[in-house]
């Protein structure tokens, strides 16, 4: 076998499996987003602390990870400072999200979010200076339709709580921009690391600028019985684990044979939603997230075609 040939099944196989943690990350995802909302409208636990406990628990998991496996040297990164602004970003997304699902079917939350890859590709243009197409530009405003179908009628029930998904997406895509340039430099688990103590440095500051302003969902509380601690340390596993997952996933494969990965998240999002809040979205809203999955399977695919090409 030629090294061309060698090469290149190298390269199949480490796609096929950025592709298979990809799904799995994906799948996982929405679950700590449903432990999220239980939390907040059966708990009693304001978004900001769930928020905090997310990031805390995934920092104390992944210091206790990287100092058993190696040691003082695994804490090391070569983006330290770009690591904690990416920490910054999740934490902040994490909010939004958490905020709105409390009040939210997670599936329209996470519907709403789906604008994520577009905004991604816009910034990808206007900061990276990557080529974009009128095609893709079409298909983003295509996208931005699908999203405002199903924004309006979560606005004319949930006011502007509705737009905080846009806020996670937004937030998320800038997230995405640096796990581009971030992930050649540390590992997952340093990444993961950092971006804990960024996350919960984040949240804490939020979180006292509530407390002093009186914003009742950044209110401080502890867990009020076992079953919520419980489910605190497995929101922050599941997060360590989900994003861990993102990261190594995309350091085997990329982006844009990844990123259609992403729409696995209203599968488990729906059934969670089903099963656990009784949340079925409505005929309008499935409109609305077939055109945001179908302009954002568009973008990808147009994405993978010009890869290297002039125009879009």
């Amino acid at each position: 076998m030629s090294e061309t040939a060698t090469a290149d099944q190298a390269a199949n196989s480490s796609h096929a499996q950025g592709m298979m943690i990809m799904s799995v990350g994906m799948l996982i995802l929405p679950v700590m987003d449903g432990i999220g909302k239980y939390l907040a409208t059966e708990q009693a636990m304001s978004p900001g602390q769930v928020s905090f406990y997310r990031f805390i628990v995934q920092l104390i998991l992944t210091v206790a990870a990287i100092a058993l496996v190696s040691g003082r040297p695994g804490f090391k990164s070569n983006r330290f400072w770009l690591n904690i602004l990416r920490g910054f970003l999740i934490g902040g997304a994490s909010l939004c999200f958490f905020a709105a699902v409390k009040y939210m079917p997670i599936a329209d939350a996470l519907a709403i979010f789906f604008v994520e890859p577009f905004i991604l590709t816009a910034l990808s243009a206007l900061i990276l200076g990557e080529k974009v197409g009128w095609r893709r530009w079409a298909a983003i405003g295509l996208g931005f339709i699908g999203a405002l179908i199903v924004i309006q009628p979560s606005f004319a029930r949930f006011g502007f709580i509705a737009f905080l998904p846009l806020g996670t997406a937004s937030l998320f895509a800038v997230y995405m921009l640096l796990n581009r340039s971030l992930g050649v430099h540390d590992g997952p688990m340093v990444m993961q690391y950092l971006a804990g103590i960024g996350g919960t440095v984040m949240i804490a500051l939020a979180m006292g600028i509530g407390s002093v302003v009186g914003i009742t969902d950044l209110a401080p509380s502890w867990p009020a019985n076992g079953l919520s601690l419980s489910l605190v340390l497995l929101l922050g596993f599941l997060a360590a684990v989900g994003h861990g997952l993102v990261v190594l996933a995309f350091q085997k494969a990329p982006a844009s044979l990844l990123a259609p990965f992403q729409y696995l998240e209203i599968i488990s999002a729906v059934l969670i939603g089903y099963l656990v809040f009784s949340d079925v979205p409505s005929a309008s809203k499935w409109v609305g997230i077939a055109i945001i999955v179908a302009s954002g399977l568009f973008i990808f695919r147009r994405e993978r075609i010009v890869a290297g090409a002039p125009q879009a």
